[in-house]
């Protein structure tokens, strides 16, 4: 299948890339900065190693987008925290995206956002929270234009193990306060989430217009530690 993933060159985006790729996709990733591909070492499978195209490009501005792509699985990873321009890239440039790839293209299938558990708890950084937060009402505003031909949602992870949360993972103190307030007493890594997006888009048929929390249960808690 043709994928395009956002925000490949890192993190949650990254490790997703190298999942499609491991079985077999035809993956274009679009991100501002490159990206290397690593192949991803999954218990004694054999990869059947799909063909990556790099598309340079921002979020932000529709002029640098690919021409002629589509999609049959779209997945919106790009991202920044406490940028001074959090609406603008994780709300407006996911729109851009969606309406770009997904709206007017027959060979959509599926879309999954990258939204947040800060969505749900209000927790964290105020544009960051609101931005996700939009991200989740923007997916049920395109689940209901996409039905019945495709389906989309979106996963909200809590805290992933990636450079974007070096801050906190660094420091013992800091580190040490998260776990107290994490039920499963750890982070998701991004290859963990690579594997909900890959079910959610492509084994997954039937759930449309939801927002998957995936956190280790520490929204019961949601007190943000920086």
């Amino acid at each position: 299948m043709r994928i395009l993933i956002t925000g490949a060159s890192g993190g949650i985006g990254k490790a997703t890339a190298q999942l499609f790729l491991h079985y077999g996709h035809e993956v274009h990733g679009l991100d501002i900065t490159a990206f290397d591909y690593d192949p991803v070492p999954l218990a004694s499978e054999t990869p059947a190693p799909g063909k990556y195209t790099h598309h340079t490009g921002d979020v932000c501005d529709p002029a640098t987008f690919p021409k002629d792509l589509f999609p049959e699985i779209l997945i919106n990873c790009a991202g920044v925290q406490n940028s001074g321009k959090d609406i603008e890239v994780n709300l407006q440039g996911t729109i851009n995206i969606c309406e770009r790839f997904a709206i007017y293209n027959p060979d959509i299938k599926a879309v999954v956002n990258i939204s947040s558990a800060s969505a749900h708890t209000g927790s964290e950084f105020p544009e960051y929270a609101a931005s996700k937060g939009g991200v989740m009402a923007y997916t049920k505003n395109l689940a209901l234009r996409l039905a019945p031909n495709a389906i989309c949602n979106s996963i909200d992870p809590g805290g992933v193990r990636t450079d974007l949360n070096e801050h906190v993972m660094g420091d013992p103190k800091l580190w040490d306060q998260i776990m107290d307030l994490t039920p499963m007493k750890r982070w998701a890594e991004p290859e963990e989430i690579a594997q909900w997006i890959y079910f959610v888009s492509v084994i997954n048929r039937s759930m449309t217009g939801q927002n998957l929390l995936i956190d280790n249960g520490e929204a019961g808690y949601s007190k943000f530690i920086w």
